[in-house]
Formats: C-alpha cells, sequence, structure tokens
C-alpha cells in the first residue's frame, strides 16, 4: 500500500491565463512533488509553465471541446469534482467552484478566489451569455447550491483572498475565513520586451474580456479622453466587439508574454481597472512598477488600491466617471517609491510562509 502524499493541489481547470492560475503555480514551485488534480487542462490556452507539472485531469479532460469552452462543462464539474480522492496529508483546494468538491483522505485546506460566480452573481456572470445558457443554469442552480454548500462545510480550514470574498464567504458559508492574499508574479526586475508601434506614456488596461471586467466601458471612456492612448491586453469572448466599439486611441494587442507584459507595465503612465474584482491584481502588479490605478471602488480592489497613495478610484464603471479618475490620475504625482513599497506586502515569500504555516499546522492535527 502506497503511503499519501505530504501535499497535493487541486485546480478547477486549467483553461486560461490568470490570477487564479498565477496562484497555482506558486502553490507549485512551494510544493514541487504534490501532484496538481484538474478537471482540464488546456496547455495552449494556460501558461507554459504547467507543462512541466505532474498535471492529473479528470476524465471530463477527454471531451476536447471543453478545454476551449470550459463553461459548457459547468453541468458536468460538480459530479467530476465529486468522484475525485486525493491521497495526500493536506490536499490544498485552489477554488472558485468545483475544486472544493474533492474527496481527501487527510485535511482540506480551500483557497477561495470567490464563491461560484455563475451560482450567486448569476446576472454578471451570464451577462452578453446566450439565453439557453442562461435556462439551463437557473435550472440547475439550486442543486448546485447545495452541493457548493455541502462541499465548503468538508474543509478544514477556509483562506481567501480578500477581505470582500472573507465577507461572501462569511455570508454564504458560515465560515470564518483568513485573508492570505495572493502574490504577484510578474517580476518588475525581470527582462522586457518591446511592443512594436507603441509609444510610452499610454494608460495601460490588464484583464480577461469578459461582460463583468468591464473592459468595454473603458474603452469607451478613451472617447471623451482623445489626447491619450488606452493599450488592453488580454483575450475572451468580448474581443470582437470591444474592437469594433472601441474609439481609435484604444489598441487592443491580445494576449502577451510575460516579457512584454513587464514592459507594458514600464511604459505606462498608469493602469485602468473597471472590472468587479473579487482580489484585484492588476493594481499590485502595476504598484510593483511604480505606476499608480484609477479603480473601480469595489470588492478586491479596496484591498489593493490606496486612495491617494497608488491611486484612484471611480465608483461605478461608467465611461464619465472612469474619464474623470484617469484625468485625476493623469493630473496628479505619484511616488514610485510608496508604490513599489506598497506591492512589497504581495511577495511570493510572504505568501508561501503563511501557506507553509498552515500545512504545519494541519499536518499537526490530521
Amino acid at each position: 500500500m502506497t503511503s499519501p502524499d505530504p501535499v497535493a493541489l487541486v485546480h478547477d481547470y486549467l483553461t486560461q491565463r490568470g490570477g487564479a492560475e498565477r496562484v497555482v503555480l506558486s502553490l507549485a514551485d512551494a510544493y514541487p512533488a504534490a501532484p496538481l488534480h484538474t478537471s482540464l487542462y488546456d496547455p495552449g490556452g494556460t501558461f507554459p509553465d504547467f507543462a512541466g507539472l505532474p498535471v492529473h485531469t479528470l476524465p471530463v479532460d477527454r471531451i476536447g471541446l471543453l478545454r476551449s469552452h470550459h463553461r459548457l462543462a459547468l453541468p458536468l464539474l460538480a459530479p467530476a469534482f465529486s468522484r475525485l480522492t486525493v491521497d495526500a496529508e493536506v490536499t490544498i483546494c485552489s477554488s472558485s467552484g468545483w475544486a472544493h468538491g474533492a474527496r481527501v483522505t487527510g485535511r482540506k485546506v480551500v483557497y477561495c478566489h470567490t464563491p461560484a460566480r455563475w451560482l450567486y452573481q448569476t446576472d454578471r456572470y451570464l451577462e452578453g451569455s446566450s439565453s439557453w445558457s442562461s435556462a439551463a443554469l437557473s435550472a440547475l442552480a439550486p442543486s448546485l447550491r447545495r452541493w457548493d454548500r455541502k462541499a465548503a462545510a468538508t474543509a478544514h480550514r477556509y483562506l481567501v483572498n480578500s477581505t470582500a470574498v472573507r465577507q461572501r464567504v462569511a455570508d454564504l458559508y458560515g465560515v470564518d475565513a483568513e485573508v492570505v492574499p495572493p502574490p504577484i508574479e510578474v517580476d518588475p526586475d525581470g527582462a522586457g520586451t518591446e511592443v512594436a508601434g507603441l509609444e510610452p506614456g499610454f494608460l495601460l488596461c490588464v484583464s480577461r474580456l469578459l461582460a463583468y471586467k468591464n473592459v468595454e466601458a473603458v474603452a469607451a471612456a478613451f472617447d471623451l479622453l482623445p489626447s491619450l492612448r488606452l493599450v488592453v491586453v488580454g483575450s475572451g469572448p468580448l474581443a470582437a466587439s470591444i474592437r469594433a466599439s472601441a474609439p481609435a486611441n484604444v489598441t487592443l494587442l491580445g494576449p502577451v508574454e510575460d516579457a512584454e507584459l513587464r514592459w507594458l507595465y514600464r511604459a505606462c503612465a498608469g493602469l485602468v481597472a473597471a472590472s468587479h474584482e473579487d482580489f484585484g491584481l492588476t493594481p499590485v502588479e502595476a504598484a510593483a512598477f511604480g505606476r499608480p490605478t484609477a479603480a473601480l471602488r469595489w470588492g478586491g480592489f479596496l484591498d489593493t488600491t490606496v486612495e491617494g497613495t497608488t491611486g484612484v478610484f471611480f465608483d461605478r464603471p461608467e465611461p464619465p466617471l472612469i474619464a474623470r479618475a484617469v484625468e485625476e490620475l493623469s493630473g496628479a504625482h505619484w511616488d514610485a517609491e510608496e508604490l513599489r513599497a506598497h506591492a512589497g506586502r504581495y511577495s511570493v515569500e510572504r505568501f508561501v510562509g503563511r501557506i507553509d504555516e498552515v500545512v504545519a499546522e494541519e499536518r499537526g492535527s490530521g
């Protein structure tokens, strides 16, 4: 009989490049021998760093279409994770809706990026989706909410990425979770690769192109700011519509490599972040490069943006309000050293150090 792994990792799906996937990479660096279980794995859609890791997929991954369209898998993921049993002393579940449903033989630590948006922020999540998708999710939602709450109750420890998510977890699950902010992974000291055709001094928006990210509103704001330029980094289902409606002073780059992203942060005058974000990673990334942020006064941005020190807020994701905040940002003086000191609170070392302490505590109580 084989002995259990000391630590194992579980993540919802590896099909995209986002903050949650960067957290998993930090955990994998901290526990290089830990197996990584996930439902769907698309090597071309997520960070290339996963290629060298011991990734184990669930049977649902055999349906190739789902790897490029993971939303179609929503009805299948609850039963898929319910059938997964992880044999480890401590299993860390990186979850925004599914991974926390895995069965474990030892202790379960959930790192919650947010309770499932499609269950508890349904209108925002489905904005722009087909009526068929909305009808299907409405029919499934009651049973999925029951499954979700039962899954949450199986955790021995809950960690969350922000005070906003901590409140959400308390309201939904009755759990008092600990806030452990995720680290920034874009090294401000790393090499940069210039993006051709861009003059430094532009405003930057780094986001997946989904409805709740409000990138369309950011782009529209620059119709009111004809002397400024916006550069948008990211991909998603709204790319074509945003490109079609954006004014001439908006450039959509699509996804970029980390070296290009470093150059963009260094070359920009500041960041614009209008999404309904649970943590709000990009203002911290910008601060690491000494750049301020105009951010939506909502959710995780309340943790990661310090008004007057690392950025300014706008109250709603509406073009006139965004434009006014960008003007305020552009006209103010920002202390680059203060910005970098703020970003230093979100280091990999601090994140991994606290996770190590939690793992040790759970192994000791198992």
